[in-house]
Formats: structure tokens, sequence, C-alpha cells
């Protein structure tokens, strides 16, 4: 599951990194469907992060990935 769930955050990475941010998988519980991400760059402290993490990555992730629960950043 973490294979594909990287591959995916491969194809989102490129328009975060447009406005200067950045995305990295840093784990995926297969158990609970968990995905862990910290948030890089321009992502790190902006305001719209949360939307961004929850309306972008994790719909995506969810959409390709039924597994996948929710998506939470890490520090």
């Amino acid at each position: 599951m973490r294979d594909e769930v990287q591959k995916v955050i491969d194809e989102i990475r490129p328009m975060l990194q447009a406005d200067g941010g950045d995305l990295e998988l840093v784990g995926v519980n297969e158990e609970t469907g968990v995905v862990s991400v910290r948030l890089q760059g321009a992502c790190k402290g902006c305001p719209g992060a949360q939307m961004t993490l929850k309306m972008g990555v994790e719909r995506k992730l969810k959409e390709q990935i039924p597994a996948v629960t929710s998506v939470e950043a890490v520090d």
C-alpha cells in the first residue's frame, strides 16, 4: 500500500512545488488506513495547508486507494 500512496503523492507534488511547497510521505498505517505526511516549504506555515491536505491530498488518495481513511500532517 505504501508504494501506491507514494505514487499518488508523486502525482500531487508538482502542484505543491509550483507554489513553493512540498509534501513528504512519512508513513502508512495499513491497519487503520491513516497516511502520515510532512508538509515542507511554503506549505509548512501556510494558513490553507490543512484545507490542501484534506480537500486535495486526502481526497485524491481516497479516490485512488479505497483503503486510505485519512491523511494527517506530522512535524
